[in-house]
Formats: C-alpha cells, structure tokens, sequence
C-alpha cells in the first residue's frame, strides 16, 4: 500500500467500528483525508484492535512522521551542559523519551484535531497509546494527580517512552500552589525517567495554553526545577526544552543564556 491507500483503508476501518458513521463520505482531497483520519483517531474509545489494522496504522503514521522530518537530539546544541532548547513538533524528535500534557484522565484529548500537545502525541504515537494509558487508569483506579507522571511506551513516535503528566490549572491569580505543583510535575517526570535508564528527555511548555500557566513564570519554573534536580541528584541527564510559540523561544532562550 502507499499512504494514500493506507489512509483510506484507516479511514474505512474506523468508519465501519461505529453505525452513526455510516452515512460520512471520505474527502476526495488528502487534505480533507488526513482531517478525517485524525478526528477519528481522536474520538475513538480505547477498545482492541486487529494486527491488520495496527500494521497499516504503523506503517502509515511512521511515514508521515518521517515526510515531516525527524530532529535527533544529537543534532542540537546545548544552550548550556546538557540543557538544550528546541522549536518544534515535539512529535518529530528523536530522543529518549517526551513530556505529553495531559489531563486527569490520561486518555488523551477527546476533541477532533484540537490544537493541545495531548492531542498530536495520541494522534501520532497511534491508537495503542490510549489503549496503554486506559490501563494504567484502570489498574491505578482514580483520576490522575496533579503534578505526578507516567510512563509508557511512545510506540510510532521517534522516541522510545512518553512520560504523561498533569499540569496544575490556573483560575485567576496564580498561587504558591500552583508553582509548587507545576515543579513537582518537572521532578515527577525527571524521577520517572531515570528510574526507566532514560538519558534525555524533551519537556514541553506544560500547564501553559489550556491550562493557563503564565508562560514566563512557568518557563523560570520549569528551567529552576530542572537545574536543581541535576545538582541535588548529579543527575546525567540531558533536558531538551521544546517550545512551539516565538515568544516561548525568546523566554527560554534568555533563562537558559543566563548565568
């Protein structure tokens, strides 16, 4: 199959999952294609799957990320011992491991082609990664803590686990409680890693965005936390800070270049 086929037998196979879809055309245009397919990988429901259709998926999303390159960490130079900064699709870097954003449920985002990293990580990583975190939720028995992390295996992205972790929401004034949990949610993660022998790890700008962390408190957060895990553990290991938004690149740039 090429991808056009693949899409399209993706497409058919999770239409004929639900009767409510039966009536939906599939876009004539890859464009209008590759909406559909990641609307549908968004809303369905952690529920098994045959090998013939993990195959295709597998076949089909590990293209795709390759069409939009993938970045090795090894081609990025620290902006200081072993702390790097990176603009980009956090989906397309090749480390140890990524930090998705996620929400209490650690299912994914639910809504079709929203905007939030949670939503790109399970639309890319495939469907088992719901089905992975599905169970974690099942066997753990409640909703997840803020500021604590998990780990799973990253499946079709071109890292090796993904550490999911709840950032805290900001209502109004931001509060002590706030900072206090958006570190704990750095030091969760960085603990996480090393206690699965991960030697990198790429943070994104967690609880900013939906969550409503300001950006540039969050980043002097993020950047302290991480520093002061590596100095009271003489941790090893290398932190990359992605970031999608200009000015996200501008604050981290400035607190890592600083002495």
């Amino acid at each position: 199959m090429n991808q056009t086929e693949r899409r399209i037998f993706l497409i058919k196979e999770l239409l004929r999952e639900r009767s409510q879809y039966a009536d939906i055309q599939i876009p004539e245009n890859a464009g209008g294609q590759k909406r559909l397919l990641r609307s549908l990988f968004n809303i369905r429901m952690p529920e098994p799957v045959s090998e013939k259709f993990l195959q295709v998926q597998d076949e089909y999303l590990q293209e795709e990320t390759m069409r939009k390159g993938i970045t090795l960490l090894e081609d990025l130079m620290p902006e200081r011992d072993k702390l790097y900064l990176w603009q980009g699709d956090i989906t397309t870097l090749g480390c140890d491991a990524v930090v998705n954003a996620a929400n209490s449920q650690l299912l994914g985002c639910f809504h079709p082609c929203h905007g939030c990293i949670d939503n790109a990580i399970h639309t890319f990583a495939g469907v088992q990664l719901r089905l992975a975190c599905a169970d974690i939720m099942e066997k753990q028995g409640h909703e997840e803590e803020t500021g604590q992390a998990k780990i799973t295996p990253a499946f079709n992205l071109p890292c090796k686990y993904i550490l999911h972790t709840v950032g805290p929401i900001v209502q109004g004034r931001l509060t002590e409680s706030d900072k206090t949990l958006l570190a704990s949610c750095y030091r969760s993660c960085l603990t996480l890693a090393e206690q699965n022998s991960v030697r990198s790890i790429a943070f994104c700008c967690i609880s900013t965005g939906e969550f409503h962390f300001p950006n540039d408190k969050a980043a002097e957060i993020a950047v302290q936390t991480v520093k002061e895990y590596r100095r009271q553990t003489k941790s090893e290991i290398e932190v990359i800070f992605n970031v999608f938004r200009d000015v996200d690149y501008e604050i981290y740039k400035k607190l890592l270049r600083a002495d």
